[in-house]
């Protein structure tokens, strides 16, 4: 079928050499690169300069790295332009697996790299070096009784690697009678070794499972840490394990890949940050963004787009193809967020109607440079949101600030018996926020509302506040009413509609786009601004809509609930709509 002969990379091949250079030309600019690859160009020149020392007991193995890329060359690409031909790694692959291979502990010869997190935009041979990446990991890497698991959040997206790799050893005459295929798991006859997918769809758990590599694609899409976990637990007992996490970026920031992975790698590595760890790759390629979280670099600019894309460029076919996504969504912005996640790589938190860009409310997070206030003995309007005694019920609280912002506190409330029921069936971790202090858990199956009330009470004193305007639903809180009165706080009825919430919504979400709100990073309250939507009516005015929400919201509107007051008390009042022109003519001569 094929006439080309496979031919292994020499052992006297300048891989080393290859990778400096390869990293000089990043940093100079004659290859064109993001920030964040340019960093990971540092980190590698940097570790080859205390290569084997006692401060960074790793050598870089050449031969280890070159068989990896031997075996790479045995297979043959099976789409696009390049179908049939050999498969030959380009520099940027040579750069990531020549690493994870090449390096290897000074004193054992173990793999120095047990993790690996690479985000690069679609289309460019992530598929294809998983599958490749996993045969090897079954057969070639030398552990017997190998486990290589596939993990994804549905079973179409496994099949991408797991189907690619079950084509490309078909495909592969040198590997003839080495694999076989039974039961949905494709097995290595020689080492007893396995390649198995895992998904939500086909419930596969994995539990007892003993991986030696686990890989998770397209993690942007996970909702929860479920699969890591599984398969970083599992391999405790490996000596060589690897998980490698390969992604595009997304448009939920409140999933793990984003709020924990994302994050980390982008810390590790910058080089004027202090987290270390070296055992962690990663590579990040992505458009840039300036300091205030916008894009730096115009997406029509085809000379940026090897940024994200750097194999795809390098066919015309590749280049064609971003060409025809740009002006589809140029002329249709319901495509842009597609565009930017998945071709550009850039993470966007743009869902359908999605009422807050959670960047920019991380923007207004407090820092070291810009702390959270002092707000004791201020003015304060507070905002309860009781959906239901069964689900989580919210109390915020907004406090105007002399220079013009408004500090936000939060706090939230869950009934004890079915907190560990909601943490499975709303997939977010309730029982650390316990932990950590953002949600309190009433005892029995419901909330108990004393406990609201009595969290407000305590706040009060706490911070020396006045007592003041309480804003909740009556319809859903009658009972609180006679209480609040009680306890000297000033009840406020809150409509919940468009005309009593539309205005605040809107004027929240502005005063956050400029940057006049400063919050505690209360990761509840974080959780409920990037579930919520909107519905919008003919005449444009919104609110957030729980119905369309498709997990809770129930501390943002609360927030909502104490912003109709907080917006009201801050408006200033124009005398002239209460008076007639003679009246003012005698009032300001």
């Amino acid at each position: 079928m094929y006439d080309d002969e496979y031919t292994p990379f020499p052992d006297n091949y300048p891989l080393r050499q290859e990778l400096i250079h390869y990293c000089e030309d990043v940093l100079s600019g004659l290859i064109i690169a993001c920030v964040k690859h340019k960093w990971a160009c540092q980190r590698l020149l940097r570790d080859i300069e205390r290569e084997g020392t006692d401060a960074f007991p790793y050598v870089f193995d050449e031969q280890r790295a070159l068989d990896y890329f031997s075996w790479m060359r045995l297979f043959r690409h099976t789409k696009g332009p390049l179908a049939g031909k050999r498969k030959e790694p380009e520099l940027i692959e040579k750069f990531i697996f020549g690493q994870i291979y090449g390096w290897v502990q000074r004193d054992t010869g173990y793999r120095r790299f047990r993790k690996a997190y690479w985000q690069v935009a679609r289309k460019n041979a992530k598929s294809q070096d998983l599958a490749i990446t996993g045969l090897y990991e079954m057969s070639a890497f030398g552990e017997s009784c190998a486990e290589v698991y596939i993990a994804a959040t549905k079973k179409d997206q496994t099949k991408y690697v797991w189907k690619e790799a079950d084509l490309i050893w078909r495909r592969c005459p040198e590997l003839k009678g080495k694999f076989k295929l039974s039961y949905g798991v494709l097995w290595h006859l020689k080492s007893d070794s396995q390649f198995i997918r895992m998904s939500k769809d086909d419930q596969t758990k994995g539990d007892g499972g003993n991986p030696s590599c686990g890989i998770l694609d397209e993690y942007h899409a996970h909702e929860t840490t479920e699969y890591y976990d599984l398969l970083s637990s599992g391999m405790k007992t490996r000596t060589q394990p690897l998980l490698i996490i390969i992604t595009t970026a997304g448009f939920n920031l409140e999933h793990p890949c984003y709020r924990d992975e994302y994050d980390y790698v982008s810390k590790l590595l910058d080089p004027d940050n202090s987290i270390e760890n070296e055992r962690y790759f990663a590579l990040v390629n992505e458009l840039d963004k300036d300091d205030e979280g916008n894009l730096a670099d115009d997406i029509k600019d085809e000379s940026c787009w090897a940024k994200a894309n750097p194999i795809l460029v390098k066919t015309r076919e590749g280049i064609d193809s971003i060409r025809d996504e740009l002006t589809l969504a140029l002329d249709k912005p319901e495509k842009m967020r597609d565009l930017l996640t998945k071709t550009f790589n850039v993470w966007v938190n743009q869902r359908e109607h999605g009422y807050m860009n959670m960047a920019k409310w991380a923007m207004c997070r407090a820092t070291d440079a810009n702390p959270f206030p002092d707000v004791a003995g201020m003015s304060v309007v507070a905002g309860v949101d009781l959906s239901s005694t069964l689900d989580l019920t919210s109390a915020s609280f907004e406090i105007p600030l002399p220079d013009g912002r408004s500090a936000v506190l939060s706090h939230s409330f869950i009934p004890e018996e079915t907190l560990a029921a909601k943490r499975r069936t709303d997939k977010v971790p309730y029982d650390l926020w316990v932990k950590q202090g953002w949600i309190t858990a009433t005892p029995g199956a419901q909330v108990d509302y004393h406990y609201v009330l009595e969290y407000i009470s305590q706040t009060y004193e706490k911070y020396g506040w006045p007592k003041g305007e309480v804003c909740f639903d009556r319809y859903l809180a009658s009972w609180l009413m006679g209480e609040l009165e009680a306890r000297g706080f000033v009840p406020v009825d809150t409509p919940q509609g468009i005309p009593t919430l539309s205005e605040p919504t809107k004027d929240f979400r502005g005063k956050v786009y400029d940057g006049k709100i400063i919050h505690g990073g209360n990761p509840v309250l974080t959780w409920a601004l990037s579930n919520a939507v909107t519905r919008e009516n003919a005449q444009g005015c919104i609110m957030l809509d729980k119905g369309k929400s498709s997990q809770r919201i129930d501390p943002a509107a609360a927030f909502m609930n104490a912003h109709v007051r907080a917006m009201a008390n801050d408006a200033p009042v124009n005398v002239s709509e209460f008076a007639d022109a003679d009246f003012l003519d005698k009032l300001w001569g």
